[in-house]
Parts: structure tokens; sequence; C-alpha cells
């Protein structure tokens, strides 16, 4: 067991030369969050209670998780089982990303302590769009747990306990789809509250479907671009026939990702057309809209139409990281950019707050690399 606990690999590399210290730095910044307050280390007020900690640690994150209750919907409800093999990293991805994004509320909660109040009964507050968030998403994360469990127990050696759990995945599975579009629509449905908060080209009443149909596209793009990296960095984990089918399977994905970004387009387009913004885009906020509803989602959107007819995989991985950009600029500008966006003194996040943002994200890819490089998530064991 501890050699399972010591390091694997080169210590000397980019990747660990500028995280550790960023990492530690963070560590830090908690430190002082919590000893002295919220208000130490970042620039939130009673204006601007949501920073970068919810709007892209918590709000976007879990946009791009979404991949998870994508992926396992298409192999085990529809039974494609050309993408099977992306199942388990997929989902590990998907437990990570609530993990820690969940941590993030504790960062970001005022009084930390209280979070457990949905869950023990104190304060329950059933007509809360909050409670009901925290629910799916505690739920959501057990659900994923058991869903990655099979592999835990095959590293494990307990064959047993391997078949017995691989034998509640299609119910852990339906049960999690359902959680998991309750839970991105929650997120959408917290801002039908702040109508006159939030810049008229971002609010609508249909919020919580745009987020739910946004999350299928950002999860897709998501796999596409952390598929990329983990193909070159942990290629030694794959199996032989991974590497074959590694273009179909990601041209498939981009297949899914155009079509679903279509759909997006066709319903921000038709909601701006309803509700007649003509006048509300010959301003700086309207090119801002402008650059995020065209620039980040139509034009990827045809790239990858593109990409997929033609079988080019360089402009499908370009069009990925478009998506992605476009999905965090959307769930920004709602909960930060274009937040009270009339207010002259805007909010700003602090250097400590990004620094937190980055210690976040690279504690859960060294977690990511430290269970990969162990457990057998790409079909072997290293």
């Amino acid at each position: 067991m501890w050699q399972e606990l010591k390091p694997r690999g080169k210590w000397l590399t980019p990747f660990n030369v500028i995280s550790i210290p960023i990492i530690l730095l963070g560590i830090g910044i908690l430190y002082f969050r919590f000893v002295y307050g919220i208000g130490f280390v970042t620039n939130l007020n009673q204006y601007y209670p949501l920073g970068i900690w919810i709007g892209f640690d918590v709000v976007t994150g879990v946009a791009l998780a979404g991949g998870a209750y994508v992926i396992t919907f298409v192999v085990y409800v529809m039974r494609m089982e050309k993408y099977h093999s992306i199942v388990r990293v997929t989902v590990l991805n998907g437990l990570l990303a609530y993990i820690f994004y969940a941590g993030a509320l504790t960062l970001d909660l005022g009084r930390p302590w209280h979070i457990v109040n949905p869950i023990i009964g104190n304060s329950f507050g059933y007509n809360s769009v909050l409670f009901l968030v925290s629910w799916h998403f505690l739920l959501y994360m057990l659900t994923m747990a058991l869903e990655f469990s099979p592999v835990v127990a095959e590293w494990a050696q307990l064959e047993k306990a391997r078949k017995f759990l691989s034998g509640l995945t299609l119910g852990a599975v339906i049960f999690g789809i359902t959680l998991s579009i309750l839970h991105q629509s929650g997120l959408g449905a917290l801002f039908l509250m702040a109508k006159p908060k939030i810049h008229p080209l971002w609010y609508s009443e249909f919020i919580p479907v745009m987020f739910v149909v946004s999350s299928i596209y950002a999860g897709l793009s998501m796999i596409i671009f952390e598929g990329t990296i983990s193909h070159k960095v942990f290629r030694d984990l794959l199996a032989g026939q991974d590497h074959h089918r590694y273009e179909e399977i990601i041209l498939g994905l981009g297949k899914g990702a155009a079509i679903t970004m279509f759909v997006y387009y066709f319903f921000q387009a038709l909601l701006f057309i309803h509700e007649e913004r003509w006048e509300l885009i010959t301003d700086a906020w309207g090119y801002w809209y402008l650059l995020e509803v065209i620039g980040l989602v139509l034009i990827p959107c045809f790239m990858y139409a593109y990409a997929v007819r033609n079988r080019n995989l360089g402009i499908l991985k370009v069009a990925a990281v478009l998506a992605l950009l476009g999905i965090i600029l959307n769930r920004l500008n709602v909960t930060v950019i274009a937040y009270r966006w009339y207010d002259v003194d805007k909010y700003y996040p602090s250097w400590q707050e990004i620094v937190v943002t980055l210690t976040v994200v690279f504690t859960e890819i060294w977690i990511f690399r430290w269970i990969v490089t162990r457990m057998p998530v790409f079909g072997k064991r290293r």
C-alpha cells in the first residue's frame, strides 16, 4: 500500500514546477481566508456576492463536467459501445470536478460551517433553489462515486465487490442523468431572481434550459480537450486498440457537439428575435455579446461540422477550445461580468482569488494523475 503513495515519474516537469508553488501559495491564502474571513482575501461585497469562486469554480466547472452524464447516457442507455473505452476516465473527471467545485462553495460561504444545513435539516429552506441544487450536488457526487467504484474494486483486487458494484451501474447512470439535468438547470434557475441585475442580453426566463443544452456540448468539448492531452501524456497506459479508435471517438464527439451547439444557437437567436433585442447590440455590451454568441458558439459549430465531414482532427481540436472558451465566457458573463453592468465601481477578482482558483484546478489535476497511474482507468495498470 505504501508503494502506491510514492510519486511516479519525473518530478522536474513544467507542470510540477508551475503548479507546486501555486498550490503552496493557495494553501497559505486559504489559511488567512478561514482565520480572518472571506473579506480579507476577496473583493466580494454586499453588491457583488458572486465572484470567480462561484462564477468559474462552480457554475462554469459544473457545465464543463457535463461530459460524465452525456457519455454514460450514450454508452449505457443508447448502447453505443464505441465510446465505452472513455467512460471510466470521463466519470473520474466528472467526479473530481464535482468534489472540488462543490468544495469551492465552502470557500465562498461567509459562514462555511452552515454548508451542512440543507443536509441535516437545520433551516431546510424547501422553497429555495439552492436547497434543490445542494441536494442534487450531493446525490450526484455519490452516484458518480458508485459509477466509478468498480474501478476501485478492480484495483484493490476485490472481484466479488467489483461484480456487485458493476451490476448497479445502469441504475446509477439513470439516476445520475436525472440529477445532472436537474442541477444544471437549477444553477440557471438561481439567476431568474436577479433580472434587474443581469444585462438584458444575458437574462432570459429560459436560462435553466440554456444551461442544460450548453452543458451537453461543453461536456463533449471538454472530453475532446482532456482526451487530446491524456492521449499524449498517458500514452503508455492506453491499450493499442484505443489508439486505433481514437480518431473515430473524437469525431463522433465532435458531431454531437456540432448538433448541440446549433440547437443552442437556434434557441439564442429565437430568444433574441422574440424579445426584440436589436437596440441592445449597438454598444460595447452588444459587441461583447456578439463575440460570445457568434465568435464562440456559431463559428465553432461550423468548425466542428467541417472537421467531422472532412475528418480534420486539427480543426476539431481548435473548435473544442473555442467552444470551451465560449462556455467560460457565458457563465462568467451571467455571474460576474454582466452582473450589475450599470455600476461604475465594478467587481474585479483579487490576486488571491485567482491563485486559489488555480490551486483548486491544479490540485484536481494532481489527484487525477495519481489515480490514472495506479488504477485501471484506461484499461490497464502501470
